[in-house]
């Protein structure tokens, strides 16, 4: 039972205040919310809503024919997001104090989850002639200049370091473990510093680069990033995180998990050895496990039955080896390595067709060597051929012996870590490996499913390092998003139950049996739709802010928000966030 009623609140040295309200019962008790203020209205408008409320309805139809939507503005995903963010308390992370840098900071970081897009088209978004969702109305911005969003992103990026250190006091502890791992974003123009030319992730030849590490939390929150130029090597990016961990977290004790691209031997030998209480996990490099294989260290026959082993070897003092077999794994390298060897094969036949065809043959030793060389690493098979190159001859075939070696180690990995058998079992060792894959589900909603944080067009340094913080912070609030929305997702609400499941760490991932279910019916336990992400927020964005006013009289303006659906109220509760609609009666 919902009543309406006009209140007239008294002002001890001001006129009264007169509000529409509706009480209501919720869990046994009675609440009241405010409607809209009527204190400015004119006292007829006021009049005629309480003889309508008299009568038990708010008007009849011909008073709802005097009532006009002035504005629509999608809402329920502003306030979802923003109120994510503000129960995170990464608003008071950023500054303890409200200013007006900090809620243009808050809605860069809003937008990036809710619309990617550039500065300029944002700046156009919050604008209150051209505002495109609520936000602006909900930080109380007013008009937004986009110098202003350029301003507030200089100063977010002096505090970058302050805010770090909160994350990894909230989220790191002693003896943690932490992953780490780099990816590349491409880049439009060539004024910044920081583009060069790089091993492109993206795929993306010829294009300027830069390269940023993300560090995150075992369950994938991220703590930290760090921008490199486009040409730097993974290795090289490790110094500096280590003095992060130690000197500005000021961890005494921390597990670094890193893949074998960036924890190579000379870094570990090097870099990470020497700094006390500092243990790592990674993996070795395929010569390295031929290496084992050559000086029967690593015997293959001991994976008929099992698929993880650890291991000794002199070559790795003080070192644990847990060598692993994935036949799933194996079966993939096979069939890419027979793909790319026919490929390679195809390739190379078109030159020998040139060269020995009769008209305008190809000749010379250098024009044949070049497309060959070409062919070769193009499809990266240079040591599975023999070529023979003549001035106007070519020939080819494949070296099986080095075919055969390579694939006898299909599907084998070996994790080598420093921690001993008491810190860490050879199962934990494999799992937390493998758990450098949340930084990579982190670079692929970085970069392509949900912030888009490519391409990059600033042209200033400082400009781009606070581009990729701002796209961090809002993979933050989103981790947290999708962590409570998880029963109304497509994502597994029981990770654990599944990894319990699964037993071996070497089998493939497997998802919960509650998230098959979803995935096979596209329906939740209660029976409500479920949704991606990004999906959902679109719903949500249906619940709208919309302004109305009495036709023919000035002022009288007051503000109402969309009831929400049972999906949408559900999502909302998740998130432990309230609708609250903005009441303004103005004239």
């Amino acid at each position: 039972m919902v009543d309406m009623y006009i209140d007239v609140v008294p002002n001890r040295n001001s006129p009264p205040a007169i509000l529409l309200r509706r009480s209501y019962r919720h869990e046994g008790k009675v609440c009241k919310e405010t409607v809209a203020n009527l204190s400015k209205c004119p006292d007829n408008v006021i009049e005629a809503v309480r003889a309508a409320l008299k009568d038990d309805q708010l008007a009849s139809i011909e008073d709802l024919k005097q009532i006009e939507v002035v504005r629509s503005l999608p809402h329920g995903h502003v306030a979802a997001a923003l109120g994510t963010l503000r129960r995170l308390g990464l608003d008071k992370l950023i500054a303890s104090r409200r200013s007006r840098r900090r809620d243009l900071v808050i809605a860069m970081i809003i937008a990036r989850i809710l619309e990617p897009g550039s500065k300029l088209a944002l700046a156009r978004g919050l604008d209150s002639e051209t505002a495109t969702d609520s936000l602006a109305q909900q930080l109380g911005l007013g008009d937004v200049d986009v110098d202003e969003l350029y301003d507030a992103m200089d100063w977010l990026l002096q505090r970058q370091q302050r805010i770090e250190k909160a994350l990894a006091q909230k989220h790191l502890a002693e003896g943690t473990l932490v992953l780490y791992d780099l990816t590349s974003a491409w880049m439009e123009g060539r004024c910044c510093p920081l583009a060069q030319h790089g091993h492109s992730r993206d795929g993306k030849k010829g294009k300027l680069q830069i390269v940023f590490g993300l560090m995150c939390e075992p369950e994938g929150r991220p703590v930290a990033v760090q921008v490199h130029e486009g040409n730097t090597a993974d290795p090289a990016t490790l110094s500096e995180q280590i003095h992060k961990l130690r000197h500005r977290f000021r961890l005494k004790r921390v597990v670094l998990v890193g893949d074998r691209g960036m924890l190579t031997e000379a870094r570990i030998r090097e870099e990470i050895k020497p700094v006390e209480g500092l243990d790592w996990i990674s993996a070795l490099r395929g010569p390295a496990i031929g290496k084992l294989v050559k000086q029967q260290q690593l015997q293959l026959s001991l994976f008929d039955q099992q698929d993880l082993a650890e291991i000794q070897s002199p070559d790795y003092p003080g070192e644990r080896l847990v060598a692993c077999r994935n036949p799933l794994l194996a079966e993939r390298r096979r069939l890419k390595r027979q793909q790319l060897l026919e490929a390679t094969e195809r390739d190379l036949d078109k030159i020998v067709n040139a060269v020995n065809r009769d008209r305008r043959p190809l000749r010379g030793k250098d024009r044949i060597g070049l497309r060959v060389g070409w062919v070769l690493k193009r499809h990266k098979m240079a040591k599975h051929f023999q070529t023979s190159i003549e001035d106007d001859q070519f020939s080819y075939q494949r070296v099986q012996q080095q075919i055969d070696e390579e694939a006898a180690l299909d599907g084998f990995y070996v994790v080598r870590t420093s921690l001993p058998q008491e810190a860490i079992s050879a199962e934990g060792a494999v799992r937390s490996y493998k758990g450098l894959t949340e930084v990579e589900q982190a670079f692929r909603s970085l970069k392509t499913v949900d912030l888009h944080v490519r391409p990059i067009r600033h042209r200033l340094p400082d400009r781009v390092r606070a581009h990729v913080l701002l796209s961090m912070l809002a993979y933050y609030v989103q981790w947290h998003m999708r962590q409570a929305l998880a029963p109304l997702l497509f994502d597994d609400e029981h990770p654990q139950e599944a990894a319990a499941a699964q037993g071996s760490p070497v089998a493939p991932a497997e998802r919960s049996a509650s998230a098959r279910r979803k995935a096979a019916t596209r329906r939740n336990d209660q029976d409500q739709p479920v949704h991606s992400f990004q999906s959902l927020l679109k719903d949500l964005a249906t619940i709208t802010c919309n302004t109305l006013k009495f036709k023919n009289i000035d002022g009288g303006r007051f503000v109402r928000t969309t009831t929400p659906t049972d999906v949408q109220r559900r999502a909302l509760n998740l998130l432990g966030v309230t609708l609250t609609p903005t009441e303004e009666c103005s004239q």
